[in-house]
Formats: structure tokens, C-alpha cells, sequence
């Protein structure tokens, strides 16, 4: 985020930059702190990246995310047009923007990332083993992405040396919600007998303040990055080796 020391660095013997940080507390943006935050990081300090990109011939990959749309539609497409809903769509939008202007980048779009650190799954395994029945949302629909999913993507696209522009990336799979992702968490590890509440999203947000809106439909096309030769993992397959290598710990 701070101009001089990207303009400062020594980029000389570098190539390759990849950008995977952001300001992600889709909520905490809408506060007026999180707000200057969420801009700083998603789209100021991705537009100084851009700026060097372009003065030393550097390839930027970096991760975008499906909130740059409305979730209206579905699936997206790489091309369509960007209806951001809220303060943390609208910087990761921006980012893009910034980064398209670069002649060698590859923008992958991503929805519901699972990796290390606080994530869903954990969450929901937590949960379980405290023996509390969730009530998750159920009108939200996608496919989760683990991180692993996103390092192949983009060793591929690297390694390919596969045509610059933006790809959606996510695991493959059939669409679910994040009612039916519980409940296969729960069936994988053991939990089936905790029962899972649906609800929509308005109700389970309904009296909280400062939340941010979220789009219903991450549905994400997979068509441009498999045209490629890149070969998607299922979701479903991805989530049983997680949780087995989580519940061997």
C-alpha cells in the first residue's frame, strides 16, 4: 500500500509476482475504518503493483474473487460486467480494473476459499464436536475452492505460459449450498446425527447492523481455464481428503 517502497524495491531479478493478498472482512468493510482499509489493500496497493509490472516487464497473477458481481446471474463469465454489492466487491473490482492494464496478467476469480487458518469447514467441525446444531444459509449457492485448487491454477497457467487475462478458478463439482456443504462435513467426519437449520440470508442477518450484502449465486464457469488443458478437482473429493488430514491431527 505504500507507493515508495513498491517504487524503491529491487525488481530486477524478479519475473513473476504473485498477489495474494486482500483486505477480506467482507463486514468489517462497510465500517468507515474497514472501508479506507478495504480500498488500500484491494485496489491501491494492486494499482502500484500494476504501475512496476508495466516498468519491468513483470507478470502479476492475482486473486480476485466472485464478489465483483451481484450474484444475480449465473454462471459468470470472465466477461461480464462488474455490479458489485458492497464496499469489499467494489475494491476487489477496482483492483482488477488496475490490474487488467498490465499486458502480462492472470486474474483468477475465486469463491469460498478453504485453506489454512479460521475457515468454514473448521468452523462447522467445531461446532460439531461441541455437539451444537448450526443454522446455515441455504439460498447461497457455489463450490468451495481450496487453496490447493488455487496454487495448481495458477503453477498451470505459469507453466503453460497460457494465454494472459482473467479465469475464474474454483474446485468442480456440483453447486451446493452452504446448508448441503455442512451437512457433508458432517457425514464425512462422523456428525451426521447433528441436524443443520437451514435459513435464508436475510434471516440470519435480520437486526444485525454493518453487514455487508452477499451475492446468492457464486456459480463460477470453469470453461475458459478447462479449454486450456487444466483439469478441475472436485470439491466433494477435495473436502474428504481435507477433513480426513484435519480429523487425523
Amino acid at each position: 500500500t505504500n507507493k515508495d517502497s513498491v517504487d524503491n524495491f529491487d525488481w530486477s531479478n524478479i519475473d513473476i509476482i504473485i498477489n495474494a493478498a486482500a483486505f477480506t472482512n467482507v463486514d468489517g468493510a462497510e465500517a468507515d475504518e474497514g472501508r479506507v482499509a478495504a480500498w488500500n489493500v484491494n485496489a491501491v496497493a494492486v494499482a502500484n503493483l500494476a504501475r512496476v509490472a508495466r516498468e519491468n516487464d513483470m507478470t502479476v497473477v492475482h486473486v480476485s474473487s466472485d464478489y465483483v458481481f451481484d450474484g444475480t446471474k449465473g454462471p459468470h463469465l470472465e466477461t461480464e460486467s462488474f455490479s458489485p454489492l458492497s464496499v469489499y466487491g467494489a475494491s476487489k473490482a477496482a483492483g482488477d480494473i488496475a490490474l487488467s492494464l498490465v499486458e502480462k496478467h492472470y486474474i483468477l476469480r475465486t469463491t469460498w476459499v478453504i485453506g489454512e487458518g479460521k475457515n468454514f469447514v473448521r468452523t462447522m467441525i467445531r461446532l460439531a464436536e461441541k455437539g451444537i446444531s448450526p443454522t446455515v444459509v441455504a439460498d447461497q449457492i457455489g463450490r468451495l475452492t481450496f487453496t490447493s485448487e488455487l496454487v495448481r491454477a495458477i503453477d498451470y497457467l505459469l507453466t503453460a505460459r497460457s494465454p494472459y487475462g482473467t479465469y475464474n478458478v474454483t474446485n468442480d463439482g456440483p453447486l451446493a449450498s452452504w446448508a448441503e456443504i455442512t451437512r457433508q462435513i458432517f457425514e464425512i467426519s462422523g456428525y451426521d446425527n447433528i441436524v443443520v437449520n437451514d435459513t435464508t440470508t436475510a434471516d440470519y442477518f435480520a437486526g444485525m447492523s454493518g453487514i455487508a450484502p452477499r451475492p446468492l449465486n457464486s456459480d463460477m464457469s470453469l470453461e475458459k481455464i478447462q479449454s486450456t488443458g487444466f483439469s478441475s478437482n472436485d470439491w466433494q473429493e477435495e473436502l474428504k481428503h481435507y477433513l480426513e488430514k484435519e480429523l487425523s491431527q
